[in-house]
């Protein structure tokens, strides 16, 4: 596995990168916040931290500037229906304290802006980037997010704007309100107390839907 490169940088485009380490040129699929990072064509000693995807047809190398860049590039390829491309173009839209925030809000407004994400992609996106985010204790610490606080919390647990915000997002998603009430149904018992619990709870039960 090669998770880092150091040498002369040859070249530079929007979607990658080529270094040339030891007289071996590297290709390394980049982001457009990671291209604009880079120094200038020509310098040496330059370090990209990289991971290899390795396909039945081809071994591709991805490259970027920041731990926290290449950290959220793994979380985005581990979710279903995500591949490199998806994810580097999800952090070409998003630098990873911004894509935190969005996930934290769950903008799908904003999410939507990613090309190739519409707006229902957008809504799953944002539903199991959340879960990644709750879980990873390492990734909120790199992008700047502290554990939520009860105070922020408890707001957005009112039984009545949950269900109802939870609908809207269904709605929006393509969904029935029939299918989003009956999807919904339970939440409450079952622990699903904030909107992305409740939300992940009904995509659940529609078991996949539209």
């Amino acid at each position: 596995m090669i998770v880092q490169l150091t040498g002369t940088l040859v070249e530079v485009m929007p979607t990658h990168a080529v270094i040339d380490v030891g007289g071996v040129g590297y290709e390394v699929g980049i982001s457009h916040n990671t291209a604009a990072e880079l120094p200038s064509v020509g310098t040496a000693g330059v370090t990209v931290l990289t991971r290899m995807v390795v396909r039945e047809d081809a071994m591709e190398l991805y490259g970027f500037m920041s731990r926290e860049e290449r950290t959220l590039f793994d979380r985005l390829v581990a979710i279903s229906g995500v591949g490199p491309k998806l994810a580097l173009s999800v952090l070409s839209t998003f630098k990873p304290a911004a894509l935190a925030t969005v996930v934290a809000t769950q903008d799908a407004n904003r999410m939507a802006q990613v090309p190739g994400v519409g707006k229902r992609k957008a809504q799953r996106l944002l539903v199991d980037l959340d879960g990644v985010f709750q879980k990873d204790a390492e990734l909120r610490s790199l992008v700047g997010l502290s554990t939520p606080s009860l105070d922020d919390v408890v707001p957005r647990s009112s039984a009545n704007s949950v269900t109802a915000e939870a609908t809207d997002a269904l709605l929006s998603m393509g969904f029935t309100p029939q299918e989003a009430e009956l999807a919904l149904e339970g939440h409450e018992d079952a622990g699903a107390l904030t909107i992305e619990q409740a939300l992940s709870f009904a995509l659940r039960r529609l078991g996949g839907g539209h």
